[in-house]
């Protein structure tokens, strides 16, 4: 191993050359491509150099976290540094530990072994919050961690993300017990009498027994069985998520609740039985089961694309990349008492193969995703890969090639790999598309969709919602005008037959990062002039795009087609609220205030849904 050292003699550089030989640290060479803006993509971790300094010192405290059951805690870094420069930064290393023994070998004989295996899971410059450090080489870093199943370290680079040298690294830091279950997540179950409950720990079947203690308020407690899943590095199929950005996913525990009383109120932990006879358990949660299909009483739901994560304690490069997010997070947890359901229709992290980032965005959902159902779908940021099966052959995963998104949130699909799926929501019925997969006629896919808009009972559940990630229906976005179709290419052409033949209501998608809504249309036209009270037969489907929930966001064309009813380049969300069986409220919400900037109404009797339209009429006879 090759060093830059200035100096041996100081005890503190002894300690850091220790750390570095005894555990040797080890990259494994990999390609760095930018996978968009994800942060970590930026650092050339590949080119990293030991260049140790004997009197530069790094120290975090507390040493030991969560002492009082927390799972997430501020940790102050303090930094001493006599050589500073407007570039040096700080990276969190998880685990601390950094083997060379999970790196992949180096092919080539003559390549140089680099010195670091895998990338930090944040970082900050040390200018960030130290207007002086660039004078005084002392500064203090606030991080926010939260317990990811493993201790962690700080290292101190100089030369930036490009170039970087490093200069020391601190003392070891973790929390009480890593391994504890964590951020549990809703899901609808394949019956509306089922919710689903998964959770990551660190504790392998072997050590321990998972299962949910659940039950309603005040009744006697019962406890279900959990499966367990998790996935090693060959289960990614390219960098940066089978090299530089792996991270042990830990454990992914699902259980499943079952025979559930509707619009009852359950409280559940999840626990896990060591094989000492003792327990280790979460903190309380609670839900409230879903309505009867078909159940005439209040229900409101949320939905919305593109939210990925952010960071709290100011990492500067994430809250540029996810801008929204947090404030999307925010609004939703404010008001979380008045939601039923969450529906994040496709690119949910935006990890792009930065496996710790899962961890992150788990914690960041938390307080919503354990106490309403939170229900996703594919987007391209989760399945995309050449070669794959993806119908896209773009590298826009990051290499996780839907993995990460088909085990750490569960939905109904018959196939997770497949992400298409149906669940009903008292007076709803929703059908999921998987747009990274084909859905053209004569496909799977096309089969399930029809399937799905033409078995539910219109007079039971009125409300018909489609959802797909990218838009394959309307939308004026920038690059959707240049194509000239104002759709993803192929998108509605086999779609809208159906759409008007089954009359749906609502077709949401993500993937554009902004907020349009079109006029009731067909075939390219407005079949309605009204614009924010409907009534009456339903003649067309209103296409929504809600992809603003984080991401940076997306421009519109110079032209407003005349489908085109309100257009928003802002970070916003929709809320779906039925009052009964005749009466629906639309919502457009941003999230800097949580205030609603668009809105319509949906009035209409059974009979409107029956009644004949064009191309949506059923076949008659004149046989009496």
């Amino acid at each position: 191993m090759k060093m830059r050292a200035e100096g041996f003699l100081n005890m503190n550089m002894v300690a850091v050359v220790a750390w570095l030989l005894n555990f040797n640290i080890v990259f494994c060479f990999a390609h760095i491509h930018g996978f968009g803006d994800q942060p970590l993509s930026k650092i050339a971790i590949h080119k990293a150099v030991v260049s140790l300094h004997s009197a530069a010192s790094i120290t975090a405290t507390p040493s030991l976290l969560g002492t009082k059951g927390e799972d997430t805690q501020w940790v102050t870094v303090d930094i001493d540094y006599p050589e500073p420069s407007a570039d040096d930064w700080v990276g969190v290393f998880s685990p601390a530990k950094l083997n060379s023994s999970t790196c992949p070998p180096v092919s080539d004989p003559k390549e140089e072994i680099p010195y670091i295996c895998s990338a930090p899971i944040k970082f900050k410059f040390l200018n960030y919050s130290n207007s002086h450090y660039t004078k005084t080489g002392k500064g203090s870093l606030k991080f926010q961690l939260i317990n990811q199943r493993a201790d962690f370290s700080f290292a101190l680079f100089s030369g930036g993300l490009l170039n970087p040298k490093l200069v020391a690294v601190s003392n070891f830091i973790s929390f009480v017990n890593p391994k504890v279950p964590l951020y549990p997540r809703l899901a609808q179950g394949k019956s509306w009498d089922e919710m689903t409950v998964t959770w990551t720990s660190g504790y392998h079947i072997n050590e321990a027994i998972p299962f949910v203690e659940w039950g309603s308020e005040g009744k006697t407690q019962v406890q279900s069985p959990a499966g367990t899943l998790t996935f090693g590095r060959n289960s990614m199929c390219g960098s940066p998520a089978r090299t530089v950005g792996w991270r042990d996913p830990g454990f992914i525990h699902t259980s499943f609740l079952k025979n559930l009383w509707p619009n009852l109120v359950y409280t559940y932990r999840l626990g896990h039985l060591l094989s000492n006879g003792s327990y280790i358990w979460s903190k309380k949660y609670s839900f409230k089961s879903s309505p009867y299909p078909g159940q005439d009483s209040l229900q409101r739901v949320i939905i919305f694309g593109d939210m990925g994560k952010a960071e709290r304690d100011g990492s500067n490069e994430y809250n540029a990349y996810q801008p929204g997010s947090l404030n999307t997070t925010d609004q939703l947890i404010k008001d979380l008492e008045n939601i039923d359901i969450v529906f994040h229709i496709g690119d949910i992290t935006y990890a792009n193969g930065y496996i710790s980032q899962w961890d992150q965005f788990t914690a960041q959902v938390e307080p919503i995703a354990s106490t309403v159902p939170y229900m996703i779908a594919s987007g391209n940021h989760e399945r995309d890969w050449p070669n794959t099966g993806s119908f896209y052959d773009t590298t826009d995963s990051g290499g996780e090639c839907g993995v990460l998104a088909q085990n750490m949130f569960f939905v109904p699909a018959d196939n997770r790999a497949n992400f298409w799926y149906a669940t009903d929501y008292g007076m709803f019925h929703f059908c999921i598309a998987d747009s990274e997969h084909d859905w053209r006629e004569g496909t799977e896919q096309y089969k399930f969709i029809e399937h799905c808009l033409a078995t539910v009972d219109r007079q039971k559940q009125p409300w018909l919602i489609f959802v797909a990630h990218r838009v394959l229906g309307y939308s004026s976005n920038t690059w959707y005008a240049m194509e000239g179709s104002f759709e993803e290419p192929m998108g509605r052409e086999s779609l809208q037959k159906l759409w008007q033949k089954y009359k749906v209501d609502i077709a949401f998608y993500g993937h554009v990062h902004n907020y349009e809504r079109t006029c009731p249309i067909y075939q390219n036209q407005c079949v309605n002039d009204e614009r924010t009270q409907y009534s009456g037969v339903v003649n067309g489907t209103i296409h929504v795009v809600a992809g603003g929930a984080g991401s940076h966001l997306s421009d519109f064309s110079e032209v407003t087609p005349k489908w085109s009813l309100y257009r928003d380049y802002d970070f916003g969300f929709v809320k779906l609220t039925a009052f009964n069986h005749s009466s629906l409220l639309f919502e457009y919400k941003k999230s800097s205030d949580g205030k609603v900037y668009d809105s319509f109404t949906v009035s209409r009797d059974y009979k409107d849904v029956l009644a004949c339209v064009h191309d949506g009429c059923e076949a008659t006879t004149s046989v009496t």
